[in-house]
């Protein structure tokens, strides 16, 4: 009978088991959309944007375990190739041809005749055997047809197979005894090379099956047809494997490559939602709106008595009947077979409560400065997870997206992704322009476009925002900084530094929205130029709105604005 010393025992070899070592049953799930959709969002080309095989591979992680044949067809390879590498090393020796070449350069170098003016440099740089230096002498000649440009471009060539000769040897360690030759043992060094590229290829091939990442054609000159085979076959494995995931996820394959398809940009804002929210939750708790009661469209379970003006839809039936029948039994007028006559004291109805919409005006902006430390691909991942929150939860709310730069232009969600920066097409210190947009002659390409102009960009937000039929309205505005542009009747003002002058039509702009109940919320980027002026511009801006500032770096953009996002939808509710 099992003692507890042998109970012990057993428990005490088994604390060495680690569950989390153990493979899962199935693999996990891949993410293969998030580079990719970074990529696009940091270059805006979505029609032109596909992923090779090759790119696909490298982004995903498989379980070689599930690959039938993988790990033995790549262990037989791999020691085919080190013990390759073995023998080239215990047959050469390459000190001899290290200094054969070093002889060969200082001769060549004494027949050199220089000009005057460039003997001591070049002497200088022949004691140093400095590439560099053999280099901007070459420049610094007025006729790269002449002798000496000649010699110099030979003695190039003899010190670059030197620094090739010393990477050999001190990359290698040679126990051989056969002696080569200078252009003999550059081809073992370009072998060697060649090797250690296949076995790191095969070693990441055994740790995540990325067998579409090793060379076939450098591999052929070192494996029979039989194993050449094998892996070819495994590889036709894996890319259906890798196929079939990246399918799960939205990306299909075109004629070009892999492309990205509406799926992919789902996953993708499931994805940004996921990470906000999980990074969310050990700070604060509980994203549900709390219910208010009132008159609505969802009924709850309790009931109330009913009141002059309400709606007999949400009467509780099976209530009112039982208070009927319990009222016409105590007045002792309740007869077997009788009629029941319904009494307005009677009648109960639900509590109802409402489902308050929100209107939302986001501006991007996509001046010049936001190219700067990549902040517009934060601001569009941001752009993007909200949208998929509002899509996802709040179905029934409003969404404008609005590009901010020298003008304001509307955004459906489906061209987020192509937005970048303006170009900066002025460099002056100071700038100071005034273009007519009534003018017929003038369009919008002949005006600098990488100003910004929050003045424009409010009052778009507040002219989508006045035909939403919903008090709760709000502007979210994200920038790095103060206005440069701003209009005046139909006269554009493109001014830098910063005026006054823009500060107060912005400012101007901003008293309407709060006239009309709409609310501004600043998220200020912190950019390398960022000054005070910009935060007390921030901070005035958001008291005249009745708004708030938040100070963020570009990468906590979407958390902080989803967040506060469904905190005004709490404040709203609750």
């Amino acid at each position: 009978m099992p003692t507890r010393d042998t109970l012990g025992g057993i428990v005490h070899t088994y604390q060495r088991y680690d569950p989390i070592a153990v493979p899962p049953p199935r693999p996990l799930q891949t993410d293969l959309v998030s580079a990719a959709m970074e990529a696009m969002l940091e270059f805006g080309d979505l029609d032109e944007f596909e992923l090779s095989p090759e790119q696909l591979a490298d982004a995903i992680a498989l379980d070689p375990e599930q690959i039938g044949g993988l790990g033995p067809s790549l262990d037989s390879l791999k020691r085919k190739l080190e013990e390759l590498r073995r023998k080239i090393l215990e047959r050469h020796e390459v000190e001899s041809v290290r200094t054969r070449a070093r002889r060969a350069f200082r001769e060549a170098a004494a027949r050199v005749r220089p000009p005057a003016q460039h003997r001591e440099a070049f002497d200088a740089a022949v004691r140093a055997e400095q590439l560099r230096r053999l280099e901007r002498l070459w420049y610094a000649q007025g006729d790269d047809q002449g002798r000496f440009a000649a010699d110099l471009v030979t003695l190039t060539d003899r010190l670059g197979a030197i620094y090739q000769l010393d990477e050999l040897a001190a990359t290698w360690t040679f126990t051989g005894r056969e002696k080569v030759g200078i252009d003999e043992a550059l081809e073992i060094k370009a072998t060697l090379e060649e090797i250690e590229r296949l076995l790191r290829q095969i070693e990441e091939a055994r740790k995540n099956a990325r067998v579409v990442l090793i060379d076939m054609d450098a591999l052929a000159r070192y494996a029979d047809a039989t194993e050449l085979d094998d892996l070819a076959r495994i590889r036709r494995q894996v890319e259906e494997a890798v196929e079939q995931a990246a399918a799960r996820q939205g990306i299909e394959k075109g004629n070009k490559g892999f492309e990205l398809t509406p799926k992919a940009l789902r996953t993708f804002q499931g994805r940004l939602l996921e990470k906000i929210f999980a990074d969310l939750e050990a700070s604060r708790t509980g994203r549900h709106a709390v219910a208010v009661p009132g008159d609505g469209a969802v009924e709850l379970v309790p009931t109330r008595p009913y009141e002059f003006g309400d709606s007999v839809a949400h009467m509780d039936i099976t209530g009112s009947l039982t208070n009927a029948m319990l009222r016409q039994a105590a007045e002792g007028r309740l007869e077997s077979g009788g009629r029941l006559r319904l009494d307005a004291r009677d009648i109960e109805v639900h509590r109802t409560r409402t489902t308050p919409r929100c209107a939302t005006s986001v501006v991007l902006d996509m001046s010049g400065s936001m190219r700067y430390g990549g902040l517009y691909v934060d601001v569009k991942k941001m752009a993007l997870a909200l949208q998929g929150l509002v899509q996802r939860e709040y179905p029934g709310d409003f969404l404008q997206f609005i590009e901010m730069y020298s003008f304001a232009k509307p955004r459906p969600a489906g061209e987020i992704v192509r937005l970048l920066p303006k170009p900066v097409t002025i460099f002056d210190p100071v700038v100071r322009l005034r273009a007519d947009m009534a003018d017929p002659r003038l369009t919008e390409s002949d005006v600098p476009p990488h100003f910004t102009n929050i003045q424009h960009a409010l009052q778009l937000s507040r002219q989508h925002l006045a035909r939403q039929d919903t008090p709760n309205r709000q502007v979210i505005l994200i920038t790095d900084g103060l206005p440069t542009a701003h209009f005046e009747g139909s006269d554009l003002f493109l001014l830098y530094p910063p005026q006054k002058r823009t500060e107060e039509a912005t400012l101007r702009e901003a008293e309407a929205c709060r006239r009309e109940g709409i609310t501004i919320n600043v998220f200020l980027l912190a950019g390398w130029s960022q000054s005070r002026e910009d935060i007390r511009f921030a901070y005035r801006l958001a008291e005249t709105a009745r708004g708030r500032v938040f100070f963020t770096a570009g990468r906590e953009l979407d958390r902080y604005v989803v967040w506060d996002y469904l905190a005004r939808r709490r404040s709203i509710i609750g």
